[in-house]
C-alpha cells in the first residue's frame, strides 16, 4: 500500500512538535452498492476509496488530519500541519516500525470482487418476485445489495505495524402492503464478514416472503393499546434496544466524559441477575466482526454485564486514556476520513434457559414485540422510543391478535432491571450504526426476552 519506510517518515514528521503518540491508517477499499426498485435495478454503483488518516495524541487531547493524496511529500506536509497544533518538546526521529502476524479468523470462500453483477443482480430479483407474488396486496417492493473489501494498514509511533483484509456482503428487501385506506411495511436482510459464499445459504426469496408477510399481516391489523404491561421482545434485531439504550452508554465515547448513565458504576449491580451482555468482535465471520480493530488491537469477547453486574466498558485507545484503563479491542471507525473511537461490534444479551413456549405461555396478559424497527435514544440518559414493525396482543399465555402503531417507551437501566425472563433462542440482527466515527457494520441481538413492565404507546385505550 505505503511502504513502511515513508509511514515510519510520517510518523517522525508527526512528532517533531510535541505529540507524544502518532499513528497512520491506509485504507483501500472497493465497494458494490445496489438498488431495485419495482423489480427494476436503479442504480449500480461501483467505487474505490484510497486514503490515509494521520492521528496526533498529547495527553488527552489529539489531533486528526486525513487526505486522498497519497504522494510522499504530501503526507509529511500533512503530517507536519496536524502536528503544528501540538505544542510541547518534539522527538528527533527513530521510530522503527516491525511488522506483526494477524490471525486472520474470517475466512472469504468467495471474494465479491470476482463475482459477476449479474449474480448479484440475481439475488434482488429473487427478493423482489418473493415479496411481490406473495399477495395481491404487495404494492411495491425495494431491495438493496452492498459488499466491500477493505484493505487496512495501521501503524503507530510505538512500533505496531499491522495489516487486515475485512469483506462483508449484505443484501435486504422491502415490501409495501396496502389497500383503498391504508399501507404497512415490512422488511428483512441478512449481512456477515462474508464473501458470496453467504448466499449459498441465505435464500433472498425467503427473505422477500417473509417481508411481505409482515406488511400484509400489519395491514389488516388493529391499532395497539396504550399503557404499562408486560412485554415480550422476540430474539434477533429486537437486541437493538440493548444496543441503543445501553450499548452506547457503555462506550469510553460517553463514559470517559461522564455524560453515561454508566459513569462510575462499574462492580454495581444494574440489571436483573438473569442479564448477561457481551460484544464481540471475534464472532467467526458475523457482520460486525474484524481480526483487528482500527488501532490495530486485536479484537476481543468483552463481558459488559454478568449475572446483573457491570463488568466492563468498551474502551479505546484515547478513552483508556482518560479512564485509566486498557484499551480492548473495540475501536472502529467508518473510513479513513474518521478519527477512531470506541464502537461496538456484535453486541447481545447472552441466552438464558426459558424456552420462548414457556415465556409466552407465562405471560397472561401482555404485549410481544414480534419484529422491532426504528427508534430515537437519548445517549446521556439511555431514554428510548421504539417503533415496534410487527406485534401481537398476548392473552391467556397465547400470541393472540395482531396490533400496528406501537412503540416501547422507557430507559435502558428500566429495561435492564425489568427483564424476568432470557430465552434459550439467541439469534443476531444486522444494522449499521452511527455515532461520532461514521456508520459502521454492527450485529445486535438477543435470545426472546420478557421485559415485567414497559410502557407501549398505541392508538387505543389501555387493555
Amino acid at each position: 500500500m505505503i511502504h513502511p519506510k515513508i509511514i515510519e517518515d510520517i510518523i517522525d514528521a508527526a512528532l517533531t512538535t510535541g505529540a507524544d503518540f502518532a499513528e497512520v491508517f491506509i485504507e483501500d477499499k472497493h465497494s458494490t452498492m445496489m438498488d431495485l426498485i419495482g423489480g427494476r435495478i436503479e442504480r449500480a454503483n461501483g467505487g474505490h476509496d484510497f486514503g490515509v488518516g494521520i492521528r496526533l495524541f498529547r495527553g488527552t487531547n489529539s489531533v486528526y488530519a486525513y487526505t486522498n493524496n497519497t504522494a510522499e511529500d504530501n503526507l509529511i506536509k500533512l503530517a507536519k500541519d496536524a502536528s503544528a497544533s501540538v505544542k510541547g518538546t518534539g522527538k528527533n526521529g527513530g521510530v522503527h516500525l516491525v511488522k506483526a502476524d494477524v490471525n486472520h479468523l474470517h475466512k472469504i470462500l468467495k471474494y465479491p470482487v470476482q463475482i459477476a453483477r449479474t449474480e448479484k443482480v440475481k439475488l434482488l430479483k429473487s427478493a423482489y418476485m418473493g415479496a411481490k407474488e406473495y399477495s395481491p396486496l404487495i404494492s411495491q417492493v425495494t431491495g438493496y445489495y452492498l459488499d466491500e473489501d477493505q484493505h487496512v494498514c495501521i501503524a503507530n509511533s510505538e512500533g505496531l505495524y499491522k495489516e487486515d483484509r475485512r469483506v462483508r456482503t449484505r443484501c435486504g428487501v422491502s415490501a409495501v402492503a396496502s389497500n383503498e385506506k391504508d399501507m404497512q411495511t415490512g422488511s428483512a436482510n441478512t449481512g456477515a464478514h462474508r464473501g458470496f459464499e453467504l448466499y449459498d445459504e441465505a435464500d433472498m426469496a425467503a427473505y422477500g416472503i417473509e417481508a411481505a408477510r409482515i406488511a400484509t399481516t400489519m395491514l389488516r391489523a388493529d391499532y395497539a393499546p396504550s399503557g404499562k404491561m408486560p412485554v415480550v421482545i422476540d430474539n434477533g434485531f429486537g437486541g437493538v434496544i440493548f444496543h441503543e439504550a445501553c450499548g452506547h452508554g457503555l462506550e469510553a465515547t460517553s463514559v470517559a466524559k461522564g455524560t453515561s448513565v454508566y459513569t462510575g458504576k462499574l462492580g454495581e449491580k444494574i440489571a436483573n441477575s438473569l442479564v448477561t451482555a457481551i460484544d464481540d468482535g471475534t464472532a467467526l465471520n458475523q457482520w460486525g466482526s474484524a481480526s483487528i480493530d482500527d488501532e490495530g488491537h486485536v479484537t476481543q469477547k468483552n463481558v459488559l454485564i454478568e449475572n446483573g453486574i457491570l463488568k466492563n466498558y468498551l474502551v479505546d485507545k484515547m478513552g483508556g486514556r482518560k479512564m485509566g484503563m486498557a484499551a480492548n479491542g473495540c475501536s472502529r471507525r467508518q473510513s479513513y476520513k474518521y478519527e477512531p473511537t470506541s464502537r461496538m461490534s456484535n453486541t447481545y444479551i447472552a441466552p438464558g434457559k426459558s424456552s420462548p413456549e414457556e415465556i409466552i405461555a407465562q405471560t397472561e396478559s401482555g404485549f410481544y414485540a414480534r419484529t422491532m424497527g426504528g427508534g430515537s435514544v437519548n445517549p446521556a440518559t439511555g431514554e428510548f422510543n421504539f417503533a415496534v414493525q410487527e406485534g401481537y396482543m398476548i392473552r391467556n399465555g397465547e400470541i393472540a391478535e395482531p396490533l400496528r402503531g406501537a412503540t416501547l417507551i422507557g430507559t435502558g437501566l428500566e429495561v435492564l432491571q425489568n427483564i424476568d425472563r432470557v430465552g434459550n433462542n439467541l439469534r443476531m440482527g444486522q444494522g449499521m450504526c452511527g455515532s461520532i466515527s461514521g456508520s459502521i457494520p454492527a450485529n445486535v441481538g438477543q435470545p426472546m426476552v420478557r421485559v415485567s413492565a414497559l410502557i407501549v404507546g398505541g392508538r387505543k385505550a389501555g387493555v
